[in-house]
């Protein structure tokens, strides 16, 4: 399809996103996304980064946590150092897609907070799609209806009732190395679209 783009995040997304890639005989590209947690509890995200400058915060998240300017300042350059090295070891010398006026079909393995994803569709819309589909296969109800404002559609077939952690969902969730990434991108390069 030439007006659609699959766009991943890695690291789980890119694996479900080579499989929607696939189906929709689409490109598959990455988007770096960086979640920005608590200093003292790392897996709650106060926010997120993404490429192309893009910073989001949860404002009652930080409030609540009472974190400082400095705090957030410090954990976001720490991020951004590690969202340029993931930037270089994926890309691996290729641009980033054009998604200028096609549908993009943002992937990853589901979303809890939401705040990764929602630093994907911010930094997306900057790059002007015609259309951000959000697809997922398990989430937050919601996060889900906070995704519905900032997307043009969402697509998630299991929604819980009691949301636990992403991996809950799946019988296997392995964490995907960089190699793996790298090998599930080439792989998906190499397929005639």
């Amino acid at each position: 399809m030439d007006d659609v783009v699959v766009v991943a995040l890695p690291r789980g997304g890119v694996e479900i996103g080579s499989h929607v890639a696939r189906a929709l005989d689409a490109p598959l590209d990455v988007l770096i996304v960086r979640k920005l947690g608590v200093p003292w509890q790392p897996e709650l995200a106060m926010g997120a980064i993404a490429s192309d400058g893009v910073l989001l915060l949860n404002q009652d998240v930080v409030n609540a946590a009472g974190v400082g300017a400095e705090e957030i300042e410090e954990i976001a350059a720490t991020e951004r150092r590690e969202l340029q090295r993931r930037e270089s070891a994926y890309r691996g010398g290729h641009p980033a897609a054009d998604v200028r006026g096609k549908t993009v079909v943002l992937v990853d393995d589901g979303v809890a907070t939401g705040a990764t994803m929602r630093a994907a569709v911010a930094a997306v819309r900057k790059r002007g799609p015609a259309r951000i589909i959000v697809a997922v296969p398990v989430g937050s109800a919601e996060t889900l209806r906070v995704l519905e404002l900032e997307a043009d559609e969402v697509v998630c077939p299991l929604v819980p009732s009691f949301f636990m952690a992403i991996g809950r969902w799946y019988e296997e969730f392995p964490q995907l190395s960089d190699d793996d990434v790298r090998r599930l991108l080439e792989e998906t390069r190499q397929l005639p679209v």
